[in-house]
């Protein structure tokens, strides 16, 4: 019997005035369950049950950065997996915000940081990579080989 379970995700892209998006820097301890640390990311988390996709970004954004986002979107949807876990992540959009990123779990995030859609750093979590990636498309979903 197969004990893995497939996890249900969201990643939040938050767009300031200039059209860069927030991203955060994932400490090495962070304890990421798709097992990757010390790389850039968008805000975002677990579904928890009972949660809305809008909900659970609104959530996380809030206990991750402190801001405060306006009507979010979901905009994306795709499978992030590796030998670790499988997750279906619904990458949501914020249509404006509130606030100034703070850091609020120091052991998940080192800084926060705007950057310009076409210039991302190197090190990025691929869950967020791809989002960003569907985003700029325009592709809600595209099947993966």
């Amino acid at each position: 019997m197969n004990d893995k379970k497939i996890g249900v995700g969201v990643g939040v892209a938050i767009l300031n005035d200039e059209g860069k998006v927030l991203l955060g820097h994932r400490s090495k301890i962070s304890g990421s369950e798709l097992g990757l640390d010390n790389v850039w990311a968008l805000p975002g988390g677990n579904l928890e049950y009972g949660e809305s996709f809008e909900e659970a970004g609104a959530r996380e954004v809030l206990e991750e950065t402190g801001l405060t986002v306006r009507k979010l979107v979901v905009r994306t949807v795709q499978i992030d997996k590796n030998e670790k876990a499988h997750y279906v992540t619904l990458g949501l959009v914020a249509n404006g915000f509130d606030g100034e990123p703070q850091i609020l779990e120091p052991e998940k995030f080192t800084e926060w940081g705007w950057f310009d859609l076409d210039r991302l750093p190197k090190n990025m979590y691929f869950p967020s990579t791809k989002l960003i990636k569907k985003y700029k498309k325009g592709v809600f979903y595209e099947e993966e080989r």
